[in-house]
C-alpha cells in the first residue's frame, strides 16, 4: 500500500504527522510506549468500525421487514 493512498487528505491531520516522524531520535522505551499506544488505538478503532457495521446491519435488517 502506498502511504499517498493511506495519508488523510486534510492539512495538519495528526495521522500524518504521525507517520511521518522521525523515530531516530526516540529511546527504546520511548517506541515501546508508542507501540502500546498505537495498539490501542488500533483497538479502539476496530471497535470503532465494528460498532458502525453492527448498526448498519440493525438498521437494514429494521427496514427490511
Amino acid at each position: 500500500m502506498d502511504l499517498d493512498e493511506i495519508l488523510p487528505k486534510r492539512a495538519g491531520d495528526p495521522l500524518a504527522a504521525l507517520i511521518v516522524q522521525d523515530l531516530d531520535p526516540l529511546s527504546v522505551k520511548e517506541l515501546e510506549a508508542r507501540i502500546v499506544a498505537l495498539e490501542t488505538e488500533i483497538a479502539r478503532t476496530r471497535t470503532k468500525i465494528q460498532r458502525a457495521v453492527d448498526h448498519r446491519t440493525s438498521a437494514n435488517d429494521l427496514f427490511k421487514s
